[in-house]
């Protein structure tokens, strides 16, 4: 199974990724905006879906939301 992001670059665990728009948290007041970085996601079962952590908050996001950081 494999997981791309938005451009269609293949993800892998511990890569870099890069918000590509502004997403409302669901059940919190939190909006992550677009442009933020978040390291070291962890691919999951679902190939449209990685699991990260942003502060001390695990989240999951939809790939179609991210492109690969460098």
């Amino acid at each position: 199974m494999q997981t791309f992001d938005s451009n269609g670059n293949e993800l892998a665990d511990g890569d870099n990724v890069t918000l590509i728009k502004d997403l409302k948290v669901k059940g919190t007041s939190t909006t992550l905006k677009r442009g933020t970085m978040v390291k070291s996601i962890r691919l999951t079962n679902d190939e449209g879906e990685v699991e990260c952590r942003i502060g001390k908050t695990t989240i999951v996001l939809k790939t179609q939301f991210l492109k690969k950081s460098n």
